[in-house]
């Protein structure tokens, strides 16, 4: 088989990384709560890597997609233009999400596109578990890819967390637990009012939402966190 490159197409790719399926890797997944049904048992790593090689091709990125192939729809979310993805190509796939892997990598897809702010307010109220968990990790991903986004944007996402901070869904508490904390390491005012709602979450007699709490409180209250705002504020007086 000749080596992948930007012209390979979509048959190309998964034939190709069909030659790199892994049972091993597959059993290792499941002690991550990972479905696999429909993976190879390839590693995030080696995805990143062909998705660099093949480069982005909006048209080949949604025949990798409906290949149904968890790897295969991984990197068609690296290589698919955000500029041409729209909302409803969004619902589209989310609508397939079924583990918390694909959710999180294709979230990071997600947050680049225009409509980013409308899918996450209509995914946190979406009943669907995987759906849910899209919203909370697009908030996350969008404190790392939203760099010139002003802080009122974040600070209106702090409501709809403490909205959904009592489901109990293993992988919607985590992902809400995962912005909370995103959202109070992105500046010092975000971390008072980040802290200002765990603090709250921590002190609620739901289960899930103290868990939520104490989890948010835990990291954002750290050495680590608070040097870095101590550094960035000095850096800023000079």
């Amino acid at each position: 088989m000749s080596a992948l490159a930007p012209e390979s197409s979509a048959s190309e790719v998964i034939a190709h990384l069909k030659t790199l399926a892994s049972a091993d890797n597959r059993e290792g997944m499941k002690r991550y709560g990972i479905k696999t049904d429909r993976a190879l048992g390839i590693s995030h790593g080696v995805q990143r890597d062909i998705a660099k090689k093949i480069k982005r091709n909006h048209v080949r990125a949604f025949e990798l997609w409906a290949s149904g192939i968890t790897e295969a729809q991984f990197i068609a979310a690296r290589s698919a233009d955000p500029k041409l993805f729209t909302a409803a190509d969004a619902r589209r796939w989310a609508s397939e999400f079924d583990s918390w892997d694909i959710v999180d990598g294709v979230a990071d897809l997600f947050v680049d596109t225009e409509p980013w702010r409308e899918l996450i307010a209509e995914f946190a109220e979406d009943e669907r578990e995987f759906v849910r968990r899209t919203a909370f990790a697009m908030m996350a991903w969008a404190v790392v890819h939203r760099k010139k986004e002003p802080e009122e944007t974040f600070l209106g996402f702090l409501p709809l967390i403490e909205k959904h901070a009592t489901d109990p869904r293993n992988f919607v508490k985590k992902g809400v637990s995962w912005a909370l904390r995103s959202i109070g390491k992105r500046s010092p005012a975000l971390n008072e009012a980040a802290l200002a709602l765990a603090q709250r979450l921590a002190d609620r007699d739901d289960r899930t939402a103290r868990w939520i709490g104490k989890d948010a409180v835990k990291e954002l209250t750290v050495e680590k966190t608070l040097a870095r705002f101590e550094r960035k504020k000095a850096a800023g007086a000079r």
